[in-house]
């Protein structure tokens, strides 16, 4: 039996700062619009929401707001990642304590580690929690892509709940698709790639570009599930400009520059990320004018 914690799109949400510390009402305002927007499922202290930045605190406390703000409308995945699997597990745990209703777990980074690793790391998640755990593939970020043959092992284990796939790459997505599509959801993580993999049986998108336009995203995941591919691909084809821009520079740069031109919140980041380019940013402004976003 599958296990499916949504469909659809999720929000990668970011993490608004103001002077140096979270900024919670601006969290709010962006969990709600995000839940009007109609949008599956949150996702914090993800890539986009700067956990690496953010201190062991302040991410279970960004976590349990986004719980206790969701109200059990949509899931809340709490994002977690460590070098090392041991406090990866317990990061996990804390999730779970908190509230959330599953995880989403990077592979391991920095250490990498080889095949025998990668499943011992994710398996070690899974005997911690009760929550769905989702594995998050990001080789751009963590130096290490899943192995295929890997994932054999992964759907094995009670909990294991799919794969966040943010290679970029859509032969190696394909193949997961082609082995394990019944076998448990694999998600995109590149916003360009929703309909295409949609196309090859994915279940959705975990999705930068939804903080901007959620509606949009929305609509996009839902033609592709109505199987109205003509439709999506019109659809995706016109946010993809502006899907573009959101990752013209090193996320969450972009998509927090959109949202604070749109009065959401700052665009305070913690260093090493820092002020958009002015360049890409008149770019970035351009294609939410053609969108009608600003």
């Amino acid at each position: 039996m599958i296990r499916t914690l949504f469909h659809g799109c999720a929000t990668a949400l970011v993490t608004p700062m103001k002077s140096g510390a979270v900024d919670y009402p601006a969290l709010t305002r962006l969990i709600e619009r995000q839940i009007e927007g109609g949008v599956a499922a949150l996702v914090p202290c993800g890539t986009t929401g700067e956990a690496s930045t953010l201190g062991h605190e302040e991410k279970r406390r960004v976590i349990a707001h986004t719980v206790e703000k969701a109200g059990g409308r949509v899931p809340v995945i709490a994002g977690c990642g460590s070098t090392s699997t041991a406090m990866l597990a317990i990061l996990a745990r804390e999730a779970e304590i908190d509230g959330a209703d599953g995880v989403l777990c990077l592979t391991p980074f920095y250490n990498k580690a080889n095949n025998e690793g990668v499943y011992l790391h994710f398996k070690t998640v899974c005997d911690h929690v009760s929550l769905p755990v989702i594995a998050y593939n990001v080789p751009s970020r963590t130096g290490l892509s899943i192995d295929i043959d890997t994932y054999s092992r992964l759907c094995e284990l009670k909990n294991f709940a799919g794969v966040k796939e943010a290679s970029g790459n859509a032969l190696y997505a394909a193949g997961v698709l082609s082995k394990y599509r019944d076998s448990f959801p694999l998600y995109s993580g590149t916003d360009e790639l929703t309909a295409p993999l949609y196309s090859l049986g994915s279940s959705g998108v975990i999705s930068v570009a939804a903080n901007i336009v959620p509606e949009r995203v929305v609509k996009l995941c839902r033609l592709c599930e109505e199987g109205k591919l003509s439709d999506a691909a019109e659809e995706q084809l016109c946010l993809l400009p502006l899907m573009r821009a959101l990752f013209s520079e090193v996320n969450p740069i972009p998509v927090k520059t959109a949202l604070s031109v749109m009065g959401l919140c700052t665009d305070e980041m913690r260093l090493p990320l820092c002020h958009m380019n002015s360049s890409t940013k008149i770019k970035l402004l351009y294609e939410m004018k053609k969108l009608n976003v600003i």
